[in-house]
């Protein structure tokens, strides 16, 4: 499928694709708007094969300029809540040649001095395909571009399935809030854009627009419960939530499951590089997932999950390619496989060597937010001369507890939980969550 077909699909919909600030934007519209942007950009003289950044968040409008782009095979580079200074770091390392930014309904064309000709773009250009950049965020290093085809990730979407009401959570420029997008609309379903993301918004929306399907990380669902959004709600509207983005703490999901017995949760899979994969949960209450790839393409290297696909990114413009000889993906998420399922158990890179034994951060974190008083926690390894590595964890606790009295307390929980080299060393208690605006945990907070 190309983009062109994609759009075409739209005409058959006589219904509302998006819904921003209680107004319902129909099919109609958007395939009437997008061909309005196309004509603009037409005017502007950007044409196929230019490098344009979109600064916007969700929007009827920024949607209909992200197919318009797309649909004049520009390579598209989504931005949101992005500093000056950032922006201009990515701008230098993609070429940005023009820049898009939306004021609610209203937007600007600038035109940048960028001439990139990276061998990747080039390849886009030479077969008239558009493209789509990706920035990582570069918290553990330089950021990184991650440029995709976009024909490449349409092929996922051969078989209209349910149309549900889904609300935007995931960001604009996140691959899971693109993801979002192409789901919805590919089979007719309704966007519902939030005004914020915040618990309280987040549930007052579902409500409002009888939202079906949320698709957002752990951190905002801990969130969730711990401000009892959820009981100040009728959310009973609510058939799916689908998370991802980070490593679920089991104990967090049977909470979950208790407060939604109605609402079926899956865990989703899919990184920048990748895209988002097809992924099956074993249950609703499970952490075990099976992908819907062929079997010849799956495999676990040495505890790592690789994965050989054809509508993976190209590559990255500013460092090597991460595929193998053979084109295998690295993901970088140790797992452990189970009747032909697999759980993740964490970034390879935030796995702590304590003695010689590997930790998971994700196993401890389960383990503390079992713990009476505890909102939330999150893990890391601090050098230590004896043992490489020791556990360290900063706790954020409800009001009303010592914290020289909860630690005494959280040492003896985790001596009944955990062998002795798993039990955090540094105990750190602070008040400011562990989620960036991506709602993901953030080690190094």
């Amino acid at each position: 499928m190309n983009v062109q077909t994609f759009i075409a699909g739209f005409q058959q919909f006589d219904k509302t694709a998006i819904v921003s600030q209680g107004e319902h934007f129909s099919y109609a519209w958007l395939s009437k708007k997008i061909a309005e942007y196309e004509a603009t950009l037409q005017n502007q003289g950007i044409s196929s094969g230019a490098i344009v950044q979109i600064n916007a968040d969700f929007s009827p409008y920024s949607v209909a300029m992200l197919f318009a782009l797309a649909n004049t095979n520009c390579i598209i580079v989504p931005m949101t809540n992005v500093v000056p200074a950032k922006q201009q770091e990515y701008q230098a390392i993609v070429g940005i040649e023009y820049v898009v930014t939306f004021h609610d309904a209203q937007f600007a064309i600038e035109p940048l001095q960028y001439r990139l000709q990276h061998d990747l773009v080039m390849r886009l250009r030479k077969e008239n395909h558009p493209g789509l950049i990706i920035m990582s965020s570069g918290s553990s290093g330089k950021s990184k571009a991650i440029i995709h085809d976009f024909n490449n990730l349409l092929m996922n979407f051969r078989e209209k399935k349910t149309a549900f009401r889904t609300i935007s959570f995931l960001l604009f420029d996140h691959i899971g809030g693109f993801n979002t997008i192409l789901c919805n609309l590919f089979s007719g379903g309704t966007l519902i854009i939030p005004e914020v993301r915040e618990t309280d918004a987040v549930a007052k929306v579902v409500e409002a627009e009888k939202v079906e399907v949320l698709v957002t990380s752990p951190s905002f669902l801990n969130l969730l419960l711990l401000s009892q959004a959820h009981e100040k709600y009728d959310l009973h509207s609510l058939k799916i939530v689908n998370y991802g983005s980070e490593p679920m703490p089991e104990s967090l999901l049977h909470r979950l499951n208790a407060a939604f017995p109605e609402v079926r949760f899956f865990q989703a899979y899919g990184l920048s590089e990748i895209g988002v994969l097809k992924a099956k949960s074993k249950a609703s209450d499970s952490l075990f997932i099976k992908l819907d790839e062929d079997p010849e393409r799956v495999r676990i290297n040495d505890g790592m999950l690789e994965v050989k696909l054809e509508n993976g990114m190209l590559g990255y413009l500013n460092a090597p390619s991460p595929y193998t000889e053979d084109g295998w993906f690295k993901t970088g998420d140790m797992v452990m496989e189970q009747d032909g399922y697999i759980k993740i158990l964490g970034r390879k890179s935030d796995v702590i060597n304590v003695g010689g034994e590997k930790v998971y951060p994700g196993e401890i974190e389960n383990v503390l937010l079992k713990m009476e008083g505890i909102e939330d926690a999150v893990v890391s390894g601090e050098p230590n001369a004896i043992l490489g590595n020791i556990v360290a964890v900063k706790v954020r606790v409800k009001s009303g507890f010592d914290p020289g009295e909860f630690k005494t307390k959280l040492i003896f929980f985790c001596r009944t939980q955990l062998p002795a080299y798993k039990i955090p060393q540094k105990i750190e208690f602070v008040e400011h969550t562990f989620h960036g605006q991506r709602f993901k945990k953030m080690r190094n907070l």
